[in-house]
């Protein structure tokens, strides 16, 4: 009998898979007793098969903002909810397919002039999105689990020259002069070098550890100091804190100094990222294989997006960097010359 009272209140207790559940039925009458019982039990028994009760008038705009509140959304998450809400806040969301996706990608075409790279952005923001209430039992399944993403185009990315970098530092506010003179010398990504903390800098090693990366991977990487950055930091030197502050305070936006630098140096658009890119080719100018160069920026070995990061020992990488040095160094001496000899032959 799994009915029992207790006192003038019945209580249920029965067995599913060998555990034992109990729970005051909160009644006194046998007849409403067993109901409630019977409730417990197809409740359990929901639970046990992981079957997920969802509320088919759930919208995609109410799904966002239950994701916004519990789902640790990150920043270019609410981005690109600016452009999917619009077209899918009404729509439920068992009512979600591919062809709307399509529709979706059209409709932002019609717009803006935008590229296939950033409507497929927006699109696995919304299946991420999707496979989060899948997690939390809040739908049964992601209705564009496979959505295919349309082939985006590699773009050609531009490498800044040294002449280049020569006009653009001057024209740098000075806490941007420090950033993108980080950037340039060890290839991190820009939200790794304002997150950069001096806790993780050992300048007797010469060495940083990268703080806060965008994968767990990239974290705990080790990157040597090149002989520019290390003077950089040593005149900066704190015990603890952010590395990179302006007026004291952590900086956290730099677009509107970095195309301002840009447009005073007269140099041609270069987006922030783009010093990442630099980075890695005068590397690979250096003569710098691919697996060191992987290594130090936090790059994935292979293609699979999930694979074993690059383990590369520090002896390796403070080679790497030293070989970046003396290209830096060669290309510079070699750049002055060129420029010696020009004036002399217009001098004559």
């Amino acid at each position: 009998m799994s009915l029992m009272k207790r006192g003038n209140v019945w209580w249920s207790y029965f067995y599913i898979d060998g555990i034992r559940h109990q729970s005051s039925t909160n009644t006194s009458n046998r007849r409403q007793a067993q109901m409630v019982e019977q409730k417990l039990k197809e409740e359990a028994n929901v639970r046990r098969h992981q079957i997920v009760h969802y509320d088919p008038k759930l919208t995609v705009a109410a799904l966002a903002a239950r994701f916004l509140s519990d789902g640790q959304a990150k920043k270019h998450h609410v981005w690109h909810l600016k452009a999917l809400l619009p077209f899918f806040g009404d729509t439920l969301v068992v009512r979600l397919n591919r062809n709307m996706a399509r529709e979706f990608r059209a409709w932002r075409k019609q717009q803006k002039s935008l590229t296939d790279a950033t409507v497929n952005r927006a699109l696995s923001v919304l299946r991420h999105i999707l496979y989060w209430a899948v997690d939390e039992q809040i739908i049964p399944s992601n209705p564009i689990a496979r959505l295919p993403l349309v082939p985006e185009r590699r773009l050609k990315r531009p490498v800044m020259s040294l002449s280049e970098e020569a006009l653009l530092m001057p024209a740098l506010p000075e806490y941007l002069q420090r950033i993108a003179t980080c950037a340039l010398d060890t290839g991190m990504r820009r939200g790794e070098i304002l997150g950069q903390r001096w806790e993780d800098i050992d300048l007797a090693r010469k060495l940083l550890l990268v703080t806060k990366s965008k994968t767990a991977q990239g974290e705990a990487r080790e990157i040597p100091l090149t002989d520019r950055l290390y003077r950089l930091l040593s005149k900066e030197l704190q015990e603890q804190g952010h590395v990179f502050t302006l007026r004291g305070l952590p900086v956290s936006w730099i677009r509107k100094g970095w195309l301002g630098a840009l447009k005073r140096a007269g140099l041609r658009h270069f987006r922030f990222h783009d010093l990442r890119h630099t980075f890695n080719t005068r590397l690979m100018e250096a003569g710098v294989i691919q697996d060191v160069r992987m290594a130090l920026m936090g790059h994935s070995s292979g293609s699979k997006v999930h694979s074993i990061y690059t383990h590369v020992e520090l002896p390796i990488k403070r080679e790497a960097i030293a070989r970046l040095q003396k290209w830096v160094n060669k290309q510079r001496k070699d750049q002055k010359g060129d420029e010696m000899n020009v004036l002399s032959t217009g001098a004559r």
